[in-house]
């Protein structure tokens, strides 16, 4: 583990922080993704710093592990059949190896030390930021906006206090000149009239895929 997470913490926390981290970096890897890997670290960091009077110390690794992970899935839908990735509570207590109700308390302390709501933006995953309207609404004035599509230069000035992630344009702009990039490097491929064209004229001369 990187020694700049480790000092992150009281000395006499590195221990359950290392352990807390094995098993969500784990879990995370082998049921669900990097994102949630990263977010769960963040959280575990958070409670071994005794954020809000939780104490981390007190229970086994797994436990909390399982909190986290349940506290980040409530956040993020993990428990929602139609998003990926998808898990249920009870999938989720048997692969950390602790019972459902032991993970719900964990769970419980860890929304309630860290005042945690459902979307909350602190705890999001990356990809559903643009889709969460708690990241966007503001009230400039009295007037409640919404800074998707507000005027960029709004968007400029938030963005530039840390008030929003990144100016939703700019994202656009840049995913589209990715895509664009994508395609240039994609070799051309023969329409299915070409194709069947190009195979018949080559039948006898070379192997086809087909």
């Amino acid at each position: 583990m990187a020694e700049d997470l480790l000092k992150q913490v009281p000395q006499k926390m590195q221990d359950t922080l290392v352990a807390i981290f094995k098993l969500t970096d784990e879990f995370c890897q082998k049921h669900l993704n990097e994102d949630y890997r990263m977010l769960a670290q963040k959280m575990a960091i958070t409670i071994c710093r005794k954020r809000g009077g939780i104490n981390a110390s007190q229970g086994k690794p797994a436990s909390w592990a399982s909190g986290i992970i349940h506290t980040l899935g409530m956040v993020n839908f993990l428990h929602d059949k139609n998003t990926q990735p998808y898990m249920s509570s009870s999938e989720l207590s048997e692969g950390f190896g602790v019972s459902q109700g032991t993970m719900a308390a964990k769970s419980k302390a860890i929304r309630d030390a860290l005042k945690i709501c459902p979307m909350d933006p602190t705890w999001c995953l990356p990809d559903m930021l643009e889709d969460n309207p708690l990241v966007w609404m503001f009230k400039i004035n009295g007037i409640l906006i919404d800074m998707r599509t507000a005027p960029r230069e709004l968007q400029e000035s938030a963005y530039t206090q840390g008030l929003i992630p990144f100016i939703p344009e700019r994202k656009r702009i840049l995913a589209a000149k990715n895509d664009d990039a994508e395609n240039e490097k994609r070799p051309n491929t023969p329409t299915s009239e070409n194709k069947s064209k190009t195979t018949k004229c080559n039948d006898s001369d070379q192997p086809t895929l087909f």
